[in-house]
């Protein structure tokens, strides 16, 4: 699980926008870019080439 701190830091790296925990806690979404960033092994992976298109 991520830790609150380090959510408060985490930005979206393609638009620099605020992301937020997925309701499973197993991804970051950027509303803007409209963007999963998924966490694997607990680390947020923010690159934007790794990033899913939300519908």
């Amino acid at each position: 699980m991520i830790k609150k701190e380090l959510l408060e830091i985490l930005a979206c790296p393609q638009c620099k926008g605020q992301v937020k925990l997925t309701d499973q806690q197993d991804g970051l979404i950027c509303e803007k870019c409209r963007l999963l960033y998924e966490i694997r092994d607990d680390i947020p992976i923010m690159l934007i080439e790794e990033a899913r298109k939300l519908d």
